[in-house]
């Protein structure tokens, strides 16, 4: 399993999870994913939360019930789409001992669970230290890639970064 395979696991939530074994099903017993041995690939939820799930996925229209199984709609599809772009990885480059002289603070709404993880996983990347919850700092100045892949996914908005006068 690649870094991004696992950075995606450990973001996704069991909305994404459900909708990613809606596109890709392997092995199906009475509608619902399993393994090869047959057990349900949600072994680690309770019936009631994935069920619940289900039937919010089903009135956001992000999958449907044909027959005696469910299938993954177009917006169910483009919602999977923007959460794997959302992953995008960025190599470190800086040093173990760069001075830590930008402070990041951020507030990213609650539905973006996945995007908040992977932006707090980057900064930890980028050797920066959690000062408070959404309060960071770090090296400067943050690779411009990695700022301009903020501003597509828009998250930009919701980050505040300020050039420290010395060293924290």
């Amino acid at each position: 399993m690649s870094r991004r395979d696992l950075l995606y696991n450990l973001c996704m939530s069991i909305k994404e999870e459900i909708l990613k074994e809606f596109s890709s099903p392997r092995f199906r017993y009475k509608g619902v994913s399993t393994n090869i041995f047959g057990i349900p690939k949600f072994s680690g939820y309770s019936k009631r939360t994935i069920r619940t799930t289900v039937d919010r996925l089903i009135k956001q229209e992000m999958i449907k019930k044909e027959l005696n199984s469910f299938i993954l709609t177009p917006d169910g599809k483009k919602y999977l789409k923007k959460k794997e772009n959302s992953l995008k990885s960025f190599p470190n480059v800086f040093s173990n001992n760069a001075p830590k002289n930008l402070l990041v603070v951020f507030d990213l709404p609650v539905d973006k669970k996945a995007e908040r993880e992977w932006f707090r996983f980057h900064l930890k990347k980028f050797n920066y230290m959690l000062i408070q919850q959404s309060v960071w700092v770090g090296p400067s100045p943050l690779p411009k890639e990695f700022l301009q892949y903020l501003e597509e996914i828009e998250l930009k908005k919701c980050i505040k970064i300020f050039k420290l006068g010395k060293p924290y």
